[in-house]
């Protein structure tokens, strides 16, 4: 029985299997892309994977364990040294590709082209995702800003509605002295132009206390 016998039956012993796996690796690390069985292509990828993971850690000790499972030191520097340069970088993983080719003649044996993965990549996905996002951001910035304006706006209008009042109650003070100076010095011309200036004034005060009023509902609405 075959307890503890992970893996396929690749119809060998187990000292056959295990060399034919590391030579299959060898001549796959060597060539790009070998042409195998169905079977053993699908046993071969995830030792694969494991060289180009310790490859791409570099250490000392990775280096050991893929010189052990290749038994190359020369395949094993070439293969650390393009890694390095940055071959599968951009990959977390699926370092091969099957291909199917159909059945073998003789025995109707499954064929395939197994071979490394060394294009980059694609990135459209994550490129496409970034311009929606800005634009949600965007989109969420414009109300927070035209709200702000709002804000400024009927800020700055309350505030000239102060000075105007200032400015009116002034004028209407200078108007009232003027009037009671009039009065004093028994000139009843300059007593009716005194007056009328001064209830000019008293409209000017009762429209800039309108404008002050409309400002500072303004100002609550855009809060």
């Amino acid at each position: 029985m075959r307890h503890y016998k992970k893996g396929r039956k690749l119809g060998t012993d187990a000292s056959h299997t295990k060399a034919m796996k590391k030579s299959l690796v060898g001549a796959l690390f060597l060539n790009d892309r070998i042409k195998t069985v169905d079977a053993r292509a699908k046993e071969i990828r995830g030792d694969v994977d494991k060289i180009i993971t310790w490859a791409k850690k570099g250490d000392l000790h990775s280096r050991r364990l893929a010189i052990a499972a290749l038994g190359d030191k020369e395949l094993v520097r070439e293969i650390f040294e393009k890694v390095s340069q940055g071959m599968f970088a951009d990959r977390q993983g699926g370092y091969t590709r099957i291909m199917k080719l159909g059945n073998r003649k003789g025995d109707n044996a499954p064929m395939v082209i197994i071979e490394l993965v060394t294009e980059p990549v694609a990135k459209a996905k994550k490129d496409d995702a970034k311009p929606a996002a800005k634009k949600s951001a965007a989109k969420k910035a414009a109300p927070k800003k035209a709200d702000e304006a709002k804000a400024a706006e009927a800020e700055e209008a309350k505030e000239a509605a102060e000075e105007l009042e200032q400015i009116e109650e002034a004028v209407k003070e200078e108007a009232e002295a003027s009037v009671e100076a009039a009065d004093e010095a028994g000139d009843e011309k300059a007593a009716v132009e005194a007056a009328e200036t001064a209830a000019e004034a008293a409209e000017a005060q009762e429209a800039t206390q309108e404008a002050e009023a409309a400002a500072e509902k303004k100002a609550e609405e855009a809060k």
